[in-house]
Order: structure tokens, then C-alpha cells, then sequence
């Protein structure tokens, strides 16, 4: 791949997916174009290239789906989870006993196990939560990715990734060598693609919002800029859980940490701006084309 390529891939990756790569990153696009160049039956990265400046939109599209990490497991990184189960809903369920109902969104799904993990928790909650209204959208840019969430089957490999035993048992069955979840628990979850570049107004406000390990590949200015919007989309004594490695500190004042849970984050309702913080520039204007 010339240096020219990988330039113009940098920049039309950013601003279809957000992605943030570094000049350094050219053998992860090579790794990843390759393949599907050679299932395109293009003679390589430059004639990909070309055929995407020339608007094939729908090899545009499927590289930004190859370049998108999709890494998931069930209950990754268990904590997250123990807040939800300790702290988040218990908390939430008596702010909104009065209305008896709880909107849910999972940015960035993936291949659907962050939202299956959020609705057996609720599931398993049992009497505490009958009669509620639970509404759980998982969102994602890639099409690929939200038809496997919609399907609900996963290889061995993917349940023994922490899922639970008793879990796997209770709300999976098997299927030749795959497992499906259980319908009850795929009617929980509205799986909708969405790109996090682009204006998510419509979905309404949310009591929780999972934005978990995508953040990390966009760049400050944009942070920034979703954080802004994530606020506008939450609920004012609303959740938000990131990745272990993510923060908002010194990116936004839209949100301040939660004092005894690591990871979770409340809006902050004496912030000046949600989107602008100290010394920064107006917010970017949204990427007009499909991220996570």
C-alpha cells in the first residue's frame, strides 16, 4: 500500500466510522483490506482504493465494516455487571417506581452478548421487576454483526466466555453444534443500526446507557462531541457505564464519575455545556456517514 492509500483510508475511515487511526497502523489495514480486496477480485489495497474514490458505496461500506473491532464476550469484564445488578437498577427502580419503567441503550452491541448479559440480569431479577416495562435497543454500524445479534446463535467458544453455566443451561438450547438464546430473552432487546458519528436524537432519553469500549478509538474532538450527545440522551439522574480504560475526565464536563462504582458515570446537572469543555472549540460537526 503507497503512503497516498493509506492517507486516504485514514481520513475516509474517520469519517465514516470515527475511527482514530495512527500513521503506524498501515499492517492492521493491510491485514484486514487484503482479504477482502482478493474477495472483490481486485488485485489489491490500490485498486480498492480506487473503486471506493470512484463511489462503489458498497465497498465503501464493507470496509469500514472490516476495519470495525467487534471483540465481545458475555458479561465482559464482570463488574460492570455487579453494578448493574447492585447499584444501577435498584437505584433506578426506585427513581421510576412511579412509572414502572426503564429504557435501555447499548451502543456499539457488536455481535449481541453486552445486551443478552444486560437482559438476563434483568431477568433474573425475577418478581422484583414484574409488571415493569423493560425496553433494551442494542445499536451498531455494522449490518453484519446486528443480523447475528438477531439470531441469538453462538459457537462453544462463544458461551464459554463468560457466560455462566447456570445461564448457558437456563436460557440457551442447543443447536446442531451452535447454541441460541432463549426467545424470551431475544424479544427483550430492539436491534437497530447506528452510526455514533451521527445525530441519535430520535431514540429518545434513556435511564442507562452502555457505551462500552468504542470510545477508545476516536479521537479527543470527538469524544468530546459524543459525550455531549450522550447526555442530551440520558435521563438526568441516569446512568452511563464505559470500558475499564475509558473516562470523561478531561474530555467533558457532561458527566461526573459515580463515587463508589468504577466506570459508571452520572450526568452533570450543574455543567455549563455538555458538549464544550474549557479551552476546547465548538464541537465537530457530525461525520455525515455511517461508526459503532
Amino acid at each position: 500500500m503507497t503512503p497516498v492509500d493509506y492517507e486516504f483510508l485514514r481520513k475516509f475511515l474517520k469519517e465514516r466510522s470515527g475511527l482514530d487511526l495512527s500513521a503506524d497502523k498501515q499492517y492492521l489495514v493491510e491485514s484486514r483490506l487484503i482479504p477482502l480486496a482478493r474477495k472483490s477480485n481486485l488485485a489489491g489495497i490500490d485498486e480498492l482504493v480506487q473503486k471506493i474514490k470512484s463511489g462503489a458505496a458498497g465497498l465503501a461500506s464493507e470496509v469500514v465494516e472490516a476495519m470495525t473491532t467487534n471483540e465481545t464476550f458475555f458479561f465482559r469484564d464482570k463488574i460492570p455487571f455487579d453494578h448493574l445488578r447492585e447499584a444501577i437498577i435498584p437505584e433506578l427502580m426506585q427513581a421510576r417506581a412511579g412509572r414502572r419503567s426503564l429504557r435501555i441503550w447499548c451502543a456499539a452491541a457488536s455481535t449481541g452478548q453486552e445486551p443478552y448479559s444486560i437482559a438476563m440480569c434483568l431477568k433474573e431479577m425475577g418478581a422484583a421487576l414484574a409488571g415493569w416495562r423493560i425496553e433494551i435497543i442494542g445499536t451498531d454500524i455494522s449490518q453484519q454483526v446486528l443480523e447475528k445479534s438477531k439470531s441469538g446463535i453462538y459457537s462453544q467458544f462463544e458461551v464459554q466466555r463468560g457466560l455462566p453455566i447456570q445461564l448457558l443451561v437456563k436460557y440457551f438450547k442447543q443447536v446442531g453444534e451452535m447454541w441460541q438464546i432463549s426467545p424470551e430473552i431475544r424479544s427483550m432487546i430492539q436491534y437497530r443500526p447506528l452510526n455514533l458519528l451521527q445525530d441519535f436524537g430520535s431514540m429518545g432519553k434513556f435511564d442507562l446507557i452502555f457505551c462500552r469500549n468504542v470510545l477508545i478509538y476516536f479521537d479527543q474532538d470527538m469524544k468530546t462531541q459524543i459525550f455531549g450527545r450522550l447526555a442530551k440522551a440520558m435521563e438526568p439522574d441516569g446512568f452511563l457505564a464505559l470500558g475499564a480504560a475509558e473516562t470523561v475526565v478531561g474530555l467533558t464536563d457532561a458527566f461526573k464519575p459515580h463515587p463508589d462504582r468504577r466506570g459508571v458515570y452520572r450526568p452533570n446537572l450543574l455543567r455549563a455545556s455538555p458538549s464544550i469543555v474549557p479551552g476546547m472549540q465548538q464541537p465537530l460537526k457530525a461525520a455525515a456517514s455511517p461508526a459503532r
